[in-house]
Order: structure tokens, then sequence, then C-alpha cells
């Protein structure tokens, strides 16, 4: 066994030197990037592990991302992925995900590597879980996601640290020429996705349709495809226009934009995937 075996780990009792696996979170986002070079800084990376969910709708330049960081951290990217899309999981539960409830990210990401973290560390203080949350973006969410680790120790090293913002960190990639993913580039908050996500509100989707029209279409035409399946007044969205709430579909919004209503892209949305929902949905 190669592991390293360090005093300094927070499942340490008395000075007891334990072995022990950093499990980094990693979304091909920038601020997991910043976690897992900031863990291999602290602790070497002998024993630690990037595992990333693929949700196979992501932005084609997250792969060539990805590529580029484990050649400069000098450690594989493991991918987690049983092959199902975001859309597949959507279809197989018949349930929608909307700005509630999130199927695709419970069953991709949440429960895939809950089973892996289960399966290959069945003591739980063989591992601890590593999220590239901060406190400056993330507010509170951090502890929510954190106590959702559990029986995991959980280390958010970017919240250790003098936190940094987005712009500091694409900054710091460049500078060691390494490219930051395009969507940062085209006005996205995060690379999770290929800019689509069902939490992510009007603003966002707003934005992914002025940007990238083709993916917006895309998933305008799944989410017909999914009412007609459903045989249901489903949507991803909600319209909450004179005092009433209703469903809005892609296709709708899509047709208040061309008819030259604007909508605001909320730079408080934070990515939510890796904490659960109040209720369960299916």
């Amino acid at each position: 066994n190669n592991r390293i075996r360090y005093i300094d780990s927070p499942k340490a009792d008395n000075g007891m030197v334990i072995m022990v696996d950093y499990i980094v979170m990693y979304s091909g986002g920038i601020t997991s990037f910043e976690a897992a070079r900031l863990t291999i800084e602290k602790h070497g990376k002998n024993n630690v592990r990037l595992w990333f969910a693929d949700t196979l709708i992501e932005d084609e330049d997250l792969y060539r991302f990805n590529k580029d960081v484990e050649n400069y951290l000098g450690i594989e990217i493991e991918v987690i992925s049983e092959g199902e899309s975001v859309w597949d999981i959507f279809f197989k539960h018949r349930f929608l995900g909307n700005s509630r409830a999130d199927p695709c990210s419970r069953v991709l990401k949440r429960e895939a590597i809950r089973s892996k973290l289960k399966t290959e560390y069945p003591n739980p203080d063989d591992a601890i879980v590593v999220l590239g949350m901060d406190d400056i973006e993330d507010c509170k969410r951090w502890e929510r996601a954190k106590e959702n680790q559990k029986p995991y120790d959980c280390w958010l090293p970017l919240i250790e640290y003098k936190p940094k913002f987005k712009t500091q960190i694409i900054s710091w990639l460049k500078e060691n020429n390494i490219e930051p993913p395009r969507l940062y580039a085209m006005g996205f908050k995060h690379n999770n996705c290929g800019g689509f996500c069902v939490k992510a509100g009007m603003g966002q989707f707003a934005h992914l349709y002025n940007t990238m029209p083709e993916r917006y279409l895309f998933h305008e035409n799944k989410e017909e495809e999914f009412r007609d399946f459903i045989d249901k007044d489903v949507s991803i969205m909600r319209d909450r226009r004179n005092n009433t709430t209703k469903p809005m579909t892609m296709k709708e919004l899509r047709q208040r934009i061309d008819a030259g209503e604007r909508f605001q892209y909320d730079s408080d949305w934070s990515c939510m995937c890796f904490n659960e929902p109040e209720d369960y949905w299916f």
C-alpha cells in the first residue's frame, strides 16, 4: 500500500498516525480544481483521489480542461458514470427536475458517489470527502453539504484557507498555462451540465439561449418530448407573474425572449448538487 500516513489528519487521535484517503468531489469547475490543488499541496498526491460524476450533458470543453488538470496535478480523474444522462433519469423516473427537486443530481451525483464511497471505504474513518465550496459564493450552503457527507468527515479547503474569488482562480490558471473552461468566459457561473441546470432559473436559461441557442433548443425539445411522454402540463420552470404560479416551458421562455423580453441572470445562484432537497420526490 503506497498511501502516506499523516499525523495532521483530522482523523488523528492523540497524535496517532493513521492512514486516510482524501476524496475530492471534482466537478470539472475551477473551484473543485482549486480544492484538489490545495489538498495535494497540503497532503501530497499519493492519498488523494479525484472523483468526477459525469452527467453526459457536459460542455465539450470540460473534458479538455479535465485532461489539462490531470496533466498538471499528476493524478488521473476517476469518472463515475452508469451511462445515463440527466434526461435518461427524468424519463426513467417519470419526474422532470425543477428548482425544488433535482433527481438528476440525486441519482447521477449524490447516490452514485455515496455508493462508491460505501463500497471502497466501508469504514468511514478511512476516507475524508473534500468539497470545493467556499463561504463567498456558497454562503452557508456548505454547512448543509458538509452535514450530508456523514458518517464521512468532510474538508473544505477553500474555507480553511483564505477564500479566493473565481476571477483569482482563473487568473492563476492562465498564469500557469492552463486554459479555464470556456463557459466562464461565456458568462456562466459554473462549468456544470453544459450550462443547463434545472435549479438555475430563468436568467441562466435565457443566458443559455442567447449564447448557445442550439444547445438550448436540444433541451427545449427534450422537455417537450417529456411532456408528451408523461401527458401532463409539467415544466422545469415556473411562471410567477400576476401573483399566480403556473408551469412555463422552455419553449414559452424562448418565445418571450424572441419577443424582446429580457431576463436577469441571477449572480447569487449557486450550484447545489451536493445538497439534498428537503423532500424526496420519487
